[in-house]
């Protein structure tokens, strides 16, 4: 095996790891994204009958549970940062691969 072909060996392993992240961050996305959804409507009963029942037990629990739904959130848009910087460095590599096949 010559010099110039272990580069793009070492660009494919690198865009096939690249990949596999990219692929585990989207599945997680996609459980947060309901897992959101769970607590959002969490918070909405916790608001109401914090309103309702105007108690202090009522309204620990509404700030509990708006607590969990904005971690849920932060976590969420943790994972669609790291999925678009992946998707860019995905997109570089495939490109650095292209070039070398197209000089």
């Amino acid at each position: 095996m010559t010099l110039a072909v272990l580069p793009g060996a070492v660009i494919r392993r690198r865009i096939t790891e690249v990949s596999r992240r990219l692929s585990r961050c989207r599945q997680e996305l996609q459980v947060t994204e309901e897992q959101l959804g769970h607590f959002s409507d969490s918070e909405a009963d916790a608001h109401l009958r914090s309103l309702v029942s105007e108690t202090p037990l009522a309204d620990r629990e509404f700030r509990d549970a708006a607590r969990q739904a904005e971690a849920m959130a932060g976590h969420r848009d943790r994972l669609r940062s790291e999925i678009a910087a992946l998707e860019e460095r995905l997109d570089e590599l495939l490109d650095r691969l292209s070039s070398r096949r197209n000089p």
